[in-house]
């Protein structure tokens, strides 16, 4: 039996496409794989890149994290400070003339040099004023006050009542620490 050119090259195409084909075939799931190996790549190549951008901005950040250090008011390591704050926060209140019915504080957590603690008023009643008045004054104590949540709704005329979520920043010093923040 003797093999024609044309079907020599029929034979050869069929190989080559069939050859084609199981490659196909095998390097698919593979080919997938390389496709999302080369997605996670290119995100850790940008979080490099972002990274290396604040690496680049480390003394301006800690010229900002010292500045902002210094205004905080610091405590010593064994105070309350959770009965500070919220005896603090009463007597602000008061002054302002918004009524605080149920007030609690979380635990303090710390996250390197600065401590944190939460505190939740599940239920206050006052007018809009009053309530301006209050975080203001606050603020101006020299508190660093992060007011994470506020929850406001009218009760009758121009009283209003809600909940707020407050986060007190703070660090904590050596024993000698006043209880009023100064060092």
């Amino acid at each position: 039996m003797k093999i024609t050119s044309r079907e020599l090259t029929l034979g050869m195409i069929t190989l080559t496409v069939g050859l084609f084909g199981g490659t196909l075939l095998l390097a698919r799931p593979r080919l997938a794989e390389w496709q999302r190996l080369q997605k996670v790549q290119a995100r850790l190549e940008d979080e490099i890149d972002r990274d290396g951008g604040l690496v680049e901005k480390r003394e301006e950040w800690e010229a900002r994290f010292d500045e902002l250090s210094e205004a905080m008011p610091q405590y010593g390591t064994k105070m309350k400070t959770d009965i500070l704050w919220l005896s603090t926060i009463d007597s602000v209140a008061r002054k302002h003339g918004l009524e605080i019915r149920r007030i609690e504080a979380g635990e303090e957590r710390q996250q390197g040099d600065v401590y944190e603690l939460p505190i939740e008023c599940n239920e206050w009643e006052g007018s809009l004023d009053s309530l301006v008045h209050f975080l203001f004054d606050l603020q101006s104590r020299g508190a660093m006050l992060d007011v994470r949540f506020l929850h406001i709704k009218p009760k009758a005329g121009k009283v209003l009542r809600g909940r707020f979520s407050l986060s007190c920043a703070y660090t904590r010093g050596d024993e000698t620490a006043a209880a009023d923040g100064s060092e």
